[in-house]
């Protein structure tokens, strides 16, 4: 009897769990069978070694003068330690526990992506080019990438008009934004940090119009996410000519607007610091003890669903969210249009709540959700924020809410990140695949990726169709669950 090309392929992925499974466990027993005593020991004196290290960070931050520095040293000299004893007792057994742990990883995403693991790409849309494009550029972002990769210059032989920032002179951004569509843009783009890139996205997305991001910022995170060439803005600005447009969500923290996040507790408030811009470390130092003790700052509340922070050190609120379980992909979001916000929250009490949150695998200082809005409260009228890395006083309290797929994001069809994102280990999906037999692994039915449109790569079906102004898009949001 011929055998269904879908359950060859189940096989093979039943198969892969079951290898990353044994993978794993040989990878733990490797160093004890081979140490013996001496491996039991040394994975106790790790764990200890672990706690120890937490402790000595947190005292790092939380104490002045010699303690301080005491506890720096500790923090860097147990872990290098530790790494040293290892590597003298183990020998080879610490290398083919390494590459078994590698092993692992690789057949447990291949048989979660087989088994629906992986996240759908966005989908995109081919539009005309802009008759009437308009690009607002800060000419001192990134150290002057504007200048240095000749943006400007380049944008207005692709028939762009370009709205430069003059240096040392106050700008109202959205403003300039503005009265370009009161001129006729059909598109708007921006050239510089997140914040800038935040408030001309608002004005387009109020406008519906295409939002061109142009990563000649520091850190671009928002370019990232979207795949886009950080290392030469330049080529965001083939979009004017050979472009995609993709549909994203964008934050709003009361009124302001964020593509990437806004943050609440210790770092709003030390990013406040005249100082912070140009001694970050210094001033971070000198600040946290305080902050992170209580003895200064607001005393804040969050509450996103049906759960509420008390007193949380630090609260991170995002436009959808951060992948938080992976360090294989720590700090990149695997959507834009999961109409959610991400909620990170740290409270930590002392030493022992710093290393229960580096040993405990789900650990009660730290809160991983998604909401679709979170209320922050505080003990005064006003909260420090840092949003989209610009610090601002909002009035209390503060509601952050997300508008899902209202900004039209006009990127080049061509861009060096798009990969298809690795689903996360699951160990639980892959004992639960593993042990699976027969037919009873197979889905019922497959779900094969299709376009509407007749450029770009293959797109997955969505039963909703393409997201409008203001639409949840529910194929995209079901896959950001808590993580």
């Amino acid at each position: 009897m011929a055998v269904d090309w879908s359950e060859r392929g189940y096989h093979a992925q039943r198969w892969a769990a079951r290898g990353a499974l044994a993978a794993a466990a040989t990878a733990v027993a490797t160093p004890l069978v081979y140490g013996g005593l001496r491996g039991l020991l040394l994975l106790v004196c790790g764990v200890a070694g672990l706690a120890l290290s937490a402790a000595a960070v947190w005292w790092t931050l939380t104490r002045r003068g010699p303690l301080r520095w005491v506890s720096a040293l500790i923090a860097v000299c147990v872990p290098a330690a530790l790494l040293a004893l290892f590597a003298v007792t183990l020998f080879w057994a610490l290398l083919v526990s390494l590459a078994l742990w590698g092993l692992a990883v690789w057949s447990g995403r291949f048989a979660l992506r087989g088994a629906g693991g992986g996240q759908a790409p966005a989908r995109e849309r081919r539009l005309p080019p802009p008759r009437r494009p308009v690009l607002i550029m800060n000419p001192r972002s990134g150290g002057g990438k504007v200048g240095r990769f000749r943006l400007r210059e380049k944008a207005e032989r692709l028939g762009a008009r370009v709205v430069l920032l003059e240096p040392g002179k106050q700008h109202d951004v959205t403003e300039l934004a503005r009265a370009a569509v009161a001129d006729g843009a059909d598109l708007l783009g921006a050239a510089g940090g997140d914040g800038t890139q935040a408030l001309v996205a608002a004005v387009a997305a109020e406008h519906d119009i295409p939002f061109l991001v142009i990563s000649a910022g520091t850190r671009n995170h928002f370019a990232l996410d979207l795949g886009l060439d950080r290392g030469n803005p330049a080529a965001c600005l083939d979009a004017l000519t050979d472009g995609v447009e993709l549909r994203v969500d964008l934050g709003f923290a009361g009124e302001q607007p964020f593509v990437n996040n806004a943050s609440f507790g210790a770092y709003a408030a030390i990013v406040q610091s005249p100082a912070y811009r140009d001694d970050k470390i210094g001033t971070s130092l000198d600040m946290l003890p305080e902050l992170l003790t209580g003895r200064q700052g607001p005393r804040l509340v969050a509450h996103a669903g049906d759960t509420t922070l008390t007193a949380p050190q630090a609260v991170l609120v995002s436009n959808n969210p951060y992948r938080t379980g992976d360090p294989f992909g720590l700090g990149r979001r695997e959507r834009l249009d999961s109409a959610a916000l991400g909620v990170l929250g740290v409270r930590l009490e002392g030493a022992v709540g710093a290393a229960a949150l580096l040993l405990n695998p789900e650990p009660s200082g730290l809160t991983v959700l998604t909401a679709p809005e979170v209320l922050i409260e505080a003990d005064r009228d006003e909260i420090e924020a840092g949003v989209d890395g610009e610090a601002m006083v909002l009035p209390a309290p503060v509601r952050c809410r997300i508008a899902p797929g209202v900004l039209r994001v006009r990127v080049p069809r061509r861009r060096p990140g798009v990969t298809s994102a690795p689903p996360r280990l699951d160990w639980r999906r892959l004992r639960k695949l593993a042990a699976t037999v027969g037919r009873t692994a197979a889905p019922s039915r497959l779900h094969r990726p299709h376009t509407d449109e007749p450029y770009g790569p293959p797109r997955p079906d969505r039963r909703h169709g393409e997201p409008g102004p203001g639409e949840r898009n529910e194929s995209a949001g079901s896959s950001s669950a808590h993580q």
